[in-house]
């Protein structure tokens, strides 16, 4: 799985460990996490997927990530931020790592 999140995440190595962090302890992951994590997990892997989809289905399924990964509201428990904080991960890292271009956003 390491190998799999990082190249996901590509070459920020400080999202990467803080990714990395919320797996490494000694206690187990609790399920609540574990499904956030593969949420998290999921929504990464279709926006590098379909980054570049010609067809309209792929083309849907990245707008409908990134606007997921962009959306600034915190309102709903499985907001973009509210899993990554879950997950103790800085949510602004994560979408820079996917997408290094973006300015950064105040959130």
């Amino acid at each position: 799985m390491n190998e799999k999140i990082q190249g996901l995440l590509g070459t920020d190595t400080e999202a990467t460990e803080q990714f990395f962090s919320t797996f490494r302890r000694r206690e187990p992951i609790e399920p609540e996490r574990a499904l956030l994590a593969a949420l998290l997990q999921d929504a990464i892997e279709d926006y590098r997927k379909f980054k570049k989809a010609r067809d309209p289905e792929g083309r849907q399924r990245f707008r409908e990530v990134d606007a997921w990964i962009n959306e600034s509201a915190s309102d709903w428990i499985f907001s973009f931020k509210n899993v990554c904080e879950l997950l103790n991960l800085e949510p602004e890292y994560v979408r820079r790592a996917l997408d290094p271009r973006k300015p950064k956003t105040h959130n």
